[in-house]
């Protein structure tokens, strides 16, 4: 009985795996309709200038900002899927996330880049009077630690039989053996 309530357990995941979508849509959602909004309000003022220019890269980097986390729950959500529900989606290969490290190691790569456009934006509304420096220090720094987590997480961590997690140093996955057939 404890097996069953345990193994039903894993579908209280849908919870994070709706809400991550759900954030995912409305990020998505508004991304477009602020897109929209920006290029109605561009063509309407008919402000052509290097400062107009500036106004409209700033509005785009912002926006590409929202798709990004946008992209992030939705990759949250189908790594949650996947992990604990259906292993056997239909995705693309770079997409597909067979354990929890797959799922933070692609979570720290969107991360990053979200990171480089969220320090992108600050340079083009740089007004002179904020620190970019001390920002951009911030920032590289934060970028150099999760680039030194992925690099050391992804050769994979020697367990205690002396292979390489699930697998072993060919590449080759090793499957534990099954309790219920002997």
């Amino acid at each position: 009985m404890i097996r069953s309530i345990l193994t039903a357990s894993r579908y209280l995941v849908l919870a994070a795996v709706l809400g991550s979508l759900a954030a995912s849509l409305a990020l998505f959602a508004y991304g477009v309709a602020e897109t929209a909004v920006v290029i109605v309000d561009t063509i309407a003022k008919a402000d052509v200038s290097s400062k107009g220019g500036k106004a409209l890269a700033l509005a785009f980097i912002e926006i590409v900002d929202l798709f990004l986390l946008g992209t992030v729950l939705l990759m949250i959500a189908l790594g949650f899927y996947e992990l604990f529900i259906d292993p056997d989606l239909k995705l693309p290969e770079w997409l597909q996330i067979r354990t929890f490290d797959d799922l933070k190691n692609k979570l720290v790569g969107v991360v990053i880049v979200v990171l480089g456009v969220m320090f992108l934006g600050f340079v083009v509304a740089w007004d002179g009077t904020r620190d970019l420096l001390g920002i951009g220090a911030a920032i590289a720094l934060v970028i150099a630690a999760l680039t030194y987590f992925l690099s050391t997480v992804k050769g994979g961590k020697p367990d205690r039989s002396g292979g390489f997690g699930k697998g072993d140093p060919s590449g080759k996955d090793l499957k534990a053996p099954d309790r219920d057939a002997a």
